[in-house]
């Protein structure tokens, strides 16, 4: 099999390299010629009460992983946290900052690039036995090192690391809480989402890895989920490096547990996350905020003032540390409510919704409150729409962080090649919360079908901003058969404004996914009797 090409990439656009090596270079001499008032005074404040070195943890196999440790002159007892790495050549540089100001606050630190990455020796394993081993031989360096007693214990990752870190947590009986920020709980949920392959999420992270050294078993994988071929292979895959499937452990021990994940996540949909989130039964709380993988937290990997990293701290400071600071009583949902910033707080995901809306798919393109079967809209396969998923992976995340989001023009659709179907303007503003649910039938000609549909808020104007979206893909269907469709769109917290309009898009290409559709092949949507074709909305 053809190796897939690795065009490099980068999952953290924002991470100046040079600036975090002269961070370090400072925490190792104390010299902070050159740095800004703040970092300068971080180090400062670090280099008196602990010392920084870097080292080497010997990992699973005997690989050596690069690592840096910051430890406490005192022989007091107290908290450790160990950071695997995120999916990045900066390895554990990239947690420099954040590791400096958990270390000020009390804690004894180590990070470190995981195996395959940066500096580490070894293979990439995605988040497999050798990473979770290679956690457990991380904190036994930790440990050993320390120069007084470990009380307890935190793993905290972000993006890559935060999977390993809750794999680890599931394993290794010694650590006590995690934070686990942009992460994943069901690996082949996020790959083959509604059987679809998730094509630029992987391309994407191979572009990223463009220097790492993959494992020949992470390469197959990866070529496989490009090409379709191994399904069944790659799921068993995923199924172990799934946090998911091992939530009965942290569920035994009542690991409390951190979550921190965009709305439009690109590499990691948010839905199985939530699914991960709804099972655990410990303490837990997810923040939802508008953005792609890794920028909402992204000003806080910088060093910058970031809630998200603000409530990281409050959680492990009461979960390590025994501070009495009440993130044990706050609700554990918080979502940020796209474009207004406006937060709001939930006890619980399932309170999020309060009601459900149902909307029917009708022939003459109308959403409407009363079904209407029989009608039939042909959409042509092959050719793309200006409805699409996002520009780029990541980028198109700090533009909606910077209240710039994509605009679609609704009205350059062209209705050959796509289904739209447009509700009336709302009286008053829609508060979406929660997540939609499609059901539509649909008849291919041929064997192999797939289409992605996209709720989209439009103004009177005919602009639109992209609500949420999922994908569909239908494999094993007989050619001409009808095929129901009952999906799950991705959540949301999205107020559509007084005299704006619902617009749901479905058409048969995106480049963010695999097109199991023939060139020139045709999709009939319909609504039967027995089962019509409808939109749930989600209200709250």
């Amino acid at each position: 099999m053809t190796t897939a090409a690795r065009t490099p990439f980068s999952l953290y656009p924002e991470l100046d390299a040079t600036a975090l090596g002269a961070f370090v270079t400072a925490l190792e001499s104390g010299d902070i010629t050159g740095l800004a008032p703040a970092r300068a005074a971080e180090i400062a404040e670090l280099r008196s009460v602990a010392a920084f070195t870097r080292g080497r943890v010997t990992g699973a196999d005997g690989d050596l992983l690069d690592a840096a440790l910051w430890r406490h002159l005192g022989t007091r007892p107290r908290p450790v946290i160990v950071m695997p790495s995120p999916w990045t050549g900066l390895g554990w540089l990239a947690y420099a900052v954040q590791a400096t100001l958990f270390a000020a606050r009390g804690y004894d630190v180590l990070a470190y690039a995981a195996r395959g990455f940066a500096g580490s020796e070894g293979r990439v394993d995605v988040a497999g036995p050798l990473d979770v081993a290679d956690g457990s031989r991380a904190l036994d360096h930790l440990i050993e090192r320390s120069t007084g007693p470990v009380t307890r214990i935190g793993f905290l990752g972000d993006s890559y690391g935060s999977g390993i870190a809750q794999l680890v947590a599931a394993h290794d009986t010694r650590v006590d809480a995690v934070v686990a920020l942009s992460t994943w709980g069901d690996l082949g949920e996020a790959f083959y989402e509604n059987s679809t392959r998730h094509v630029a999420a992987v391309r994407a992270l191979l572009g990223a890895a463009s220097k790492a050294r993959l494992s020949p078993q992470t390469q197959s994988v990866f070529d496989n989920v490009l090409s379709g071929g191994d399904v069944r292979g790659t799921l068993r895959w995923a199924e172990v490096r799934s946090p998911f499937t091992h939530i009965k452990e942290l569920n035994r021990r009542q690991v409390p547990v951190f979550f921190a994940h965009a709305w439009h996540e690109t590499l990691f949909p948010p839905n199985q996350t939530l699914r991960m989130f709804n099972e655990l039964t410990g303490p837990k709380r997810i923040v939802l905020s508008v953005g792609d993988h890794s920028g909402p937290e992204m000003s806080g990997i910088l060093g910058l003032p970031n809630r998200i990293w603000t409530d990281a701290h409050r959680w492990f400071d009461h979960h390590l540390m025994g501070v009495d600071n009440g993130v044990d009583t706050e609700d554990q949902v918080l979502s940020e409510v796209m474009w207004s910033k406006t937060l709001e707080p939930r006890p619980t995901w399932s309170s999020v919704t309060e009601h459900v809306q149902r909307l029917h798919l009708a022939d003459d393109g109308e959403l409407g409150d009363e079904p209407r079967t029989g009608w039939t809209s042909t959409v042509l396969c092959g050719m793309d729409t200006p409805a699409t998923v996002a520009d780029r992976i990541v980028e198109s995340g700090y533009a909606e962080i910077a209240g710039r989001p994509k605009v679609y023009p609704t009205d350059d659709i062209d209705r050959t090649v796509a289904a739209v179907w447009t509700a009336d303007p709302v009286a008053e503003t829609l508060r979406l919360r929660g997540t939609p649910r499609l059901r539509v039938t649909y008849r291919a000609a041929n064997p192999g079908s797939a289409f992605v549909a996209y709720l989209l808020d439009t103004a009177p104007d005919g602009s639109a901003h992209i609500v949420t979206h999922a994908p569909f893909t239908d494999l094993g269907s007989p050619p001409d058969s009808l095929i129901s469709a009952d999906i799950e769109l991705q959540a949301t917290a999205y107020d559509v404004p007084r005299g704006h309009r619902l617009t749901l898009v479905v058409d048969a290409r995106d480049p963010f996914y695999a097109d199991a559709n023939l060139p020139r092949a045709t999709l009939d949507f319909t609504s039967p009797e027995s089962t019509p074709s409808y939109l749930d909305l989600p209200l709250g």
